[in-house]
């Protein structure tokens, strides 16, 4: 169990958002944020481990020397929009 300080202003905010009926407790008022922020880190664990697999492809395929030219790509890309292309 953890124990909060609150200062007066968040306090009367939590008993307002009770006494309003939009949440049943103080407990439930502050628990619902604190799910979505831990849905969010989950999100974000995630999506960091698909970059880092994404990466680890990058450079495999680049020590196999399977790579673009960036300034070539960006040329045939400028290349493709003056012709209406893109």
């Amino acid at each position: 169990m953890i124990n909060l300080s609150l200062t007066s202003e968040l306090e009367s905010f939590i008993n307002s958002a009770v006494k309003r009926g939009r949440y049943s407790s103080a407990e439930e008022m502050v628990s619902t944020p604190l799910q979505l922020l831990q849905e969010k880190e989950l999100e974000r664990t995630m999506r960091l481990e698909e970059l880092r697999k994404e990466i680890a492809v990058g450079i495999a395929d680049s020590d196999r020397g399977d790579v673009f030219d960036g300034e070539e790509v960006i040329k045939e890309l400028c290349e493709e929009i003056k012709q209406g292309c893109i």
